[in-house]
């Protein structure tokens, strides 16, 4: 106990023990036991930074809520009643108070049908794993006294993950556990308790009860981790991907030429994902990189000199991406930036390969936008060869590419650049109707300067566009 009250006294930031003070005190005030439980207690044995605070009550947690939430200023909270929960939001320090409770499932669905009041160890069993339930009384009378009725502490030591009651319980009850699982492994770098993996084998397909926007949220959390890979290798093994991501399950087992690359498609994919990982905290990015090979399975081919190819995996891709978002529920944001990604993965690799020119560059940063820099690191996650030869020729050629965008002047014009003529000047000289036409031409337009057949100026665009019009009007 003495030294939980000494990590009480060191391991927190004044904000989070400030919360637990006023927390102690609500508590005190209304004759209830309070607790502090989950994640900040696994997280304070483990000296991570703690920026969520839950707090377990034994009694009406939403009323102590309210009286918690005006000790600290804040005027109003969020409950949801069913449950017994309410969030405090206060802006640093994340705050969710419930109320200790139980619950009993439906088959049919992840959401509880019943919840019903209980005490402390009542409330930790149903917890998902030992590592989470865990609790340290926040009263005044009892600060710093340690719960820990299933082991919790003892599997923090090993570094595993483990249900506290029979897995197969956890998981039916609430399939996405099974994700979580998941994400804590890859989160922590614990392992899965074996008879747990064994209840995920077992069990995967209930993940189907559960809705995408979960599924989604959950598996955005595996990618923000630092090493994705383990979690996605996770639900490969416990056939959870085959369900909610089959696109990339496919790859599994599956052979590609090795030039770059591991000779695995899958392999090579989450080696992409760790990768760019190292590279860059963005989710969204680290999403461009498990979809970048996205439609390699479907379209390989053997070519009896060349091995394995994968002619417009790219384009092909694109494509599938909207399938991917329909089901995920991915935003259009989203969506559109892992399509554009995907089309356009190969394009830095091409240019490495052959002579640069200013021109190809210059389509290149067109084409990239304000993603640019996005591509570029994608690319750079790309290389998994184990070949340091290979390596090192690769990334001579990668920062002279490079280097020419940063030496191609007016970059961010590129990044908004488009035809000094608009489409209703276009129609005028034209003699044309509005329509598709019209962005051809614009198109064309913008070809021309990129490929420094005339000056990006207006003049010169002008003149390009009543050299071309007869040639424009015989082809209509």
């Amino acid at each position: 106990m003495s030294n939980v009250k000494e990590l009480l006294k060191n391991g927190l930031n004044e904000e989070v023990k400030t919360i637990l003070k006023l927390a102690g005190e609500v508590g005190d005030l209304l004759e209830v036991k309070v607790y502090a439980v989950g994640g900040i207690v696994r997280d304070l044995f483990l000296s991570n930074y703690i920026n969520d605070v839950d707090i377990m009550v034994v009694g009406d947690g939403i009323e102590f809520a309210k009286r918690l939430s005006k000790k600290l200023g804040i005027p109003k909270i969020i409950s949801f009643e069913k449950f017994g929960t309410a969030i405090i939001p206060n802006q640093s320090i994340g705050i969710e108070v419930a109320s200790a409770r139980k619950e009993v499932y439906n088959n049919n669905s992840r959401k509880p049908e019943g919840v019903f009041q209980t005490d402390i160890n009542g409330d930790l069993k149903r917890r998902d794993f030992t590592i989470n339930s865990m609790a340290i009384d926040i009263s005044t009378q009892n600060f710093g006294e340690f719960h820990d009725p299933y082991g919790g502490l003892i599997d923090l030591k090993k570094k595993v993950i483990r249900t506290p009651l029979s897995p197969d319980m956890t998981f039916s009850d609430d399939p996405l556990r099974m994700m979580r699982a998941a994400y804590f492994s890859s989160k922590l770098k614990f392992d899965i308790e074996k008879s747990s993996m064994q209840s995920m084998k077992e069990q995967y397909h209930r993940i189907e009860i559960v809705s995408w926007e979960r599924i989604r949220d959950e598996f955005f959390k595996i990618l923000s981790t630092s090493m994705p890979s383990i979690g996605l290798t996770i639900m490969e093994e416990a056939g959870i991907l085959k369900i909610i991501f089959p696109e990339i399950h496919v790859m599994y087992g599956m052979d590609q030429t090795s030039e770059w690359h591991h000779k695995d498609i899958f392999d090579h994919t989450l080696q992409v994902v760790d990768n760019v990982a190292q590279l860059s905290d963005k989710m969204e990015l680290r999403f461009a990189a498990l979809v970048h090979d996205i439609a390699k399975p479907i379209t390989r081919r053997v070519d009896k000199k060349r091995g394995y190819t994968f002619h417009g995996h790219d384009a092909v891709g694109e494509r599938m991406i909207s399938k991917v978002a329909d089901r995920m529920k991915l935003s259009k944001k989203l969506s559109n930036y892992l399509k554009k990604l995907t089309l356009l993965h190969l394009r830095p690799i091409a240019l490495v390969k052959s002579h640069v020119t200013d021109s190809a560059v210059r389509r290149l940063m067109v084409a990239a936008g304000d993603d640019l820099d996005d591509l570029m690191t994608l690319c750079r996650g790309d290389i998994t060869t184990k070949n340091p030869k290979k390596v090192s020729r690769y990334m001579s050629n990668f920062l002279a590419v490079e280097k020419k965008m940063s030496d191609v002047s007016n970059r961010d014009e590129m990044k908004s650049f488009q035809s000094p003529i608009r489409g209703h000047e276009i129609m005028e000289i034209c003699g044309l109707q509005e329509g598709p036409k019209i962005g051809a031409i614009k198109k064309d337009i913008e070809r021309a300067i990129l490929d420094d057949i005339i000056e990006n100026n207006y003049d010169d665009a002008k003149a390009y566009l009543i050299k071309i019009k007869n040639k424009i009007n015989d082809n209509i």
